[in-house]
């Protein structure tokens, strides 16, 4: 075999280091494997556990799908078997939590609306050893409750950011509506309104019967010629509402907490000021996934302190940039 020419010997020595480069990403380190044709991303390595997430969910009430979905999502990327109960009652809800943990869970998520009624249950709970978050409703007692976290909105900030919004638009005696008499949280709301604009008035309607509140309601705007703006709680009261102005011929604004896809159609539409939203799919991955991060390393979040996720303020301008994840079902 003959000696090797310059070129032969100049051609050799640029592949060398061109083989190396190959092993390696254009910034540094080594270069990503590639993407496995699956799909559906990674699950967890970690052991399978049980959670139960336990709300006071009332049948109907859209909010409360976003808020399985968001947990339905970290339970399956973090290997969790998710159990999703819900009774607006709070003796019913604290009879599902004893359920659960007879069942032998590894954690629970549970929405405070109604706190005394479930005390009982999670002491239950804790003298088990079982880990608890709260999620949506109990900012003020989770930690008397027993539990570690709490993934929600601040209601009565929610209720003063509303107010204030109110406010700037002119708003000086809004009604706001209150479909269940007794929820510390839909309470507060209204109380932040009424702090910031105090001509606020309550009205209360049963939100199990959606043709009472529109009944209700609609009486109230027919009776009240006072009233420049009327506020639901909850996306579908919202548009309920709606129907009542109509059908009282009111001139009276309209505001909202919470959202749907149906709701962010209105605001964009001008039919609705805005509405405060508190990202309730955030309130079910993080929930969930805080019960993971608890069994996986003893991890805890917030500091003793509430995690918040709202209010965030949703008006036409925000509304049309996030149309496409309201029709996902992510806001």
């Amino acid at each position: 075999m003959g000696k090797p020419t310059w070129r032969k010997l100049a051609i050799t020595l640029a592949i060398i280091p061109a083989l190396g480069l190959a092993a390696c990403s254009s910034t540094g380190g080594r270069a990503p494997e590639p993407e496995s044709s699956a799909g559906g991303g990674a699950v967890a390595a970690t052991d399978r556990i049980k959670v139960a997430v336990i709300t006071h969910a009332a049948p109907g009430d859209t909010f409360w799908d976003i808020i399985r979905k968001g947990a339905e999502e970290a339970a399956a990327k973090d290997n969790v078997d998710l159990q999703y109960l819900s009774d607006p009652d709070g003796g019913r809800q604290s009879q599902l939590i004893e359920q659960a943990i007879d069942q032998g869970v590894d954690g629970i998520a549970v929405t405070l609306a109604k706190p005394d009624a479930m005390a009982g249950a999670l002491k239950k709970a804790t003298d088990a050893g079982i880990p608890i978050v709260s999620l949506n409703a109990g900012e003020d007692r989770f930690k008397d409750m027993g539990a570690f976290a709490h993934f929600g909105s601040n209601e009565q900030l929610a209720g003063q950011a509303a107010g204030e919004k109110l406010k700037d638009s002119g708003i000086k005696k809004p009604i706001c509506v209150i479909q269940e008499q007794g929820h510390v949280g839909l309470e507060a709301r209204c109380a932040g309104v009424k702090k910031v604009v105090p001509g606020t008035e309550i009205l209360y309607v049963q939100g199990t019967d959606m043709t009472q509140v529109e009944s209700t309601a609609t009486a109230k705007l027919q009776a009240d010629k006072q009233a420049d703006a009327i506020i639901g709680l909850g996306a579908p009261f919202t548009m309920t509402l709606i129907k009542a102005k109509a059908t009282a011929n009111s001139k009276v604004e309209v505001a909202s907490f919470d959202m749907n896809s149906q709701l962010v159609q209105e605001i964009t539409k001008g039919n609705v000021l805005f509405t405060v939203d508190q990202q309730p799919w955030l309130q079910g991955y993080m929930a969930v996934d805080a019960l993971w991060q608890n069994h996986r390393g003893g991890f805890t979040i917030g500091g003793g302190q509430a995690t918040l996720t709202g209010p965030a303020i949703v008006d036409k301008t925000v509304a049309e940039k996030i149309t496409s994840f309201a029709e996902e079902g992510v806001r």
